[in-house]
């Protein structure tokens, strides 16, 4: 792969969007590409936003994505994709989870959670919805939501071909290891 493919995973504290970067960035490091990965987590601990950005190819400079330069935007919660629709480029995909998480603010009702923001990013970018929230409780545990997402990453950008049970295998805890292959071989199916 001669350019460099830029991706933002962005979500909200707690929802894993820093293992799944990792986990992304090891099986890419492992299948012999170059990766840079940064992370941006403010108010993480009480819900904030959180994102990564993990930048690959033969060779990569830098850890930062410009804005309105990402081929792939990840979004685990519905308005965190909304939040970063900038710095996607034009043609650019996005990958959101079905799920929302309020606010401070609209969990108070100061503020009303803004209706139809997936209909809105199809409008401007290819977008692929994936329900990775149930497709987790199925499997027995929605905190792996982050690993179906990876799997429909991995998909659209057909990356099968890497050691992905090694790179689960080297971030995740043993004891949800097979949590986590099933989830990413759910995320994988989720994509078609």
């Amino acid at each position: 792969m001669e350019n460099v493919q830029n991706i933002i995973l962005c979500g909200v504290g707690g929802q894993g969007t820093i293992l799944a970067s990792k986990v992304l960035s090891a099986a890419l490091v492992a299948g012999g590409y170059d990766v840079k990965m940064s992370e941006i987590h403010g108010m993480s601990q009480r819900g904030g936003s959180v994102t990564t950005q993990v930048r690959f190819g033969k060779k990569v400079y830098s850890p930062i994505i410009g804005k309105g330069s990402a081929d792939i935007l990840v979004s685990f919660e519905i308005m965190e994709a909304a939040r970063y629709l900038d710095d996607l480029k034009e043609n650019g995909h996005v990958v959101v989870n079905n799920f929302k998480i309020d606010t401070a603010t609209t969990a108070s009702g100061k503020d009303v959670y803004p209706d139809d923001i997936i209909g809105k990013l199809s409008k401007v970018a290819t977008t692929y919805v994936v329900d990775a929230g149930k497709i987790a409780g199925d499997l027995g545990n929605k905190k792996a939501m982050n690993i179906v997402l990876l799997g429909a990453l991995v998909k659209l950008m057909q990356l099968q071909q890497l050691d992905w049970d090694a790179a689960l295998k080297k971030c995740v805890k043993p004891k949800f290891i097979d949590l986590n292959l099933k989830a990413f071989q759910a995320g994988l199916d989720s994509v078609g």
